[in-house]
């Protein structure tokens, strides 16, 4: 399992922009189809952009429709958390990096196979570590 990163509030309004502070601290999100990645099909690993920890592959993502960056399943069990949010009056599942606890976006049931999951991510909260060409 990751080492837990713990940092004050104003270590992470320095370490991040004030639009990943606004989603990966106070789990705001951004508007559908306003975030880089939502349709990039570039190889590579999508790391916290707050701690670097690895979160999905370029192989789990796909494009579910919703504007939003989604995959079926993190890079590893520990990778993500999941926590209940009851912010807008129902109960949705919340996606939480495993290593720093930033918000990340939710997950949902209605994606593809193998998992059925769709993890529909906030492109702000994502850094893409893009994979090296083969020579």
């Amino acid at each position: 399992m990751a080492e837990r990163e713990e940092r004050t509030e104003d270590d992470w309004r320095a370490r991040l922009t004030p639009e990943q502070y606004r989603v990966l601290r106070q789990k705001g999100t951004e508007r559908p189809f306003s975030g880089a990645f939502w349709d990039v099909k570039t190889d590579g690993v999508y790391r916290c952009a707050a701690c670097n920890t690895a979160l999905f592959t370029s192989d789990t993502k796909y494009d579910s429709g919703t504007g939003w960056p989604s995959f079926y399943e993190p890079v590893s069990p520990n990778a993500v958390r999941t926590e209940i949010d009851r912010s807008l009056g129902m109960a949705r599942t919340e996606v939480v990096c495993g290593t720093c606890g930033g918000h990340l976006g939710h997950v949902f049931d209605d994606g593809p196979r193998p998992t059925g999951q769709r993890y529909c991510i906030n492109s702000v909260a994502l850094d893409l570590e893009e994979a090296e060409s083969g020579s």
